[in-house]
């Protein structure tokens, strides 16, 4: 038997005028907030070409884009996985500005598969990006409006993770790892598998192996930091990561920080400080960033680059109080008065629907909690109440 014609593939969804309501809402909110910081708007498109799509963006970007032959040209185009290259790319190759530029983006990404159990393969993306400064200053700037952007989407943040690619990547090369060893051991400490990692480095001599060995361990609040500086090797790369997080550390007292500095994700185009924000409840990151230097090379010019993004749609999920507000019924016929009086409400911020005759259903299904009463000359707004 032939699946119904209204089906949708597996991961992908409708989404409804409630939640729909709702995601709006926190859409103009955080481009609002954005906007307020100086971050300019820009709307890439939906496809490109795949080898500026997905030029230094790494082989998991790669598999997580679909891809299909462009009929006009005859090339690989992919469907956008991820918009942050995107922007890059437009800071790099069409602004191309010589100070610092502030971006920001929201719009839909593709996955061939789910990020995880539930997860959608199309996520609403938004998030922004600070280009020019290779500064901690711009770090900080970006992890501020990330929380600004939290509070207004009323989701508490239970903590902020910052971990640092520079770590991993002095260990490794001081191990001399062959490329694919090294990328079993990223797989390896990015799960905190420790017998896999001690089966990995077996070979190593200490102190790295010592030093990768405790990375899983190497996780918690601002004591982790002092913690990493006794137990791993005085290597300059590393004492300029910790360095690093021991800045941020002091200047976002604030926030509730923590450390992890076996968290890779990412690994394969952050350059500095990485993060991601968790809430109370729920098993995922709720936003996720970091830095990137030099990502724009590959587009003719290299930039410093940081930024984070978001999922709308799971920010609508944790959102509390995000019920939008019912519209005003108006009566059926509509004459002058009723006409001037609609466009005043809706001046005003209300919505008004026309009760055009004939309609089947009850009011309150089509969205609608209040009526709007002629009283002599005046109109009164009344709740709506429907058998």
């Amino acid at each position: 038997m032939a699946n119904p014609r209204w089906l949708l593939p597996e991961a992908i969804e409708d989404v409804l005028p409630r939640d729909a309501a709702c995601i709006e809402l926190l859409r103009r909110s955080l481009l609002d907030e954005f906007a307020r910081n100086g971050y300019e708007f820009v709307i890439p498109p939906l496809l490109e070409y795949v080898e500026s799509l997905l030029t230094g963006s790494g082989h998991d970007l790669d598999l997580r884009t679909f891809k299909l032959v462009d009929q006009l040209s005859g090339r690989s185009m992919g469907l956008r996985a991820d918009i942050t290259p995107q922007v890059a790319r437009i800071d790099a190759h069409l602004l191309n500005r010589k100070g610092v530029t502030r971006l920001c983006y929201c719009g839909s990404a593709l996955h061939t598969l789910p990020a995880g159990f539930n997860a959608t393969r199309e996520p609403l993306q938004i998030g922004a990006e600070l280009y020019g400064h290779a500064g901690l200053e711009a770090d900080i700037e970006m992890i501020r409006l990330l929380a600004a952007a939290l509070i207004r989407c009323d989701i508490k943040a239970s903590r902020f993770d910052l971990g640092h690619v520079a770590v991993f990547r002095a260990l490794a090369r001081k191990a001399g790892l062959a490329v694919e060893a090294e990328e079993e051991l990223f797989g390896a400490l990015q799960g905190k598998d420790v017998p896999t990692v001690r089966e990995l480095v077996s070979g190593v001599a200490d102190p790295v192996r010592s030093a990768l060995l405790a990375l899983p361990e190497l996780y918690g609040d601002r004591r982790v930091l002092a913690r990493a500086a006794q137990v791993l090797p005085a290597l300059p790369e590393i004492a300029a990561a910790l360095s690093d997080l021991q800045r941020l550390a002091e200047a976002l007292t604030d926030l509730p920080l923590s450390f992890d500095l076996a968290d890779l994700r990412g690994y394969h185009y952050h350059s500095g400080v990485a993060l991601a924000v968790y809430c109370a409840g729920n098993p995922g990151a709720v936003a996720l960033g970091g830095r990137y230097d030099d990502f724009g090379r590959t587009y003719g010019r290299a930039r410093p680059a940081t930024g984070f993004s978001m999922d709308l749609r799971e920010l609508a999920r944790l959102a509390p109080n995000r019920e939008p507000r019912g519209a005003i019924l108006a009566p059926w016929p509509e004459d002058d008065a009723l006409h001037a009086e609609a466009l005043r409400l809706r001046a005003q911020g209300e919505r008004v629907v026309l009760a055009l005759p004939g309609h089947a259903g009850t009011w309150r299904e089509a969205g609608c909690d209040r009526i709007l009463v002629r009283n002599g000359d005046n109109w009164i707004i009344e709740s709506l109440k429907e058998d």
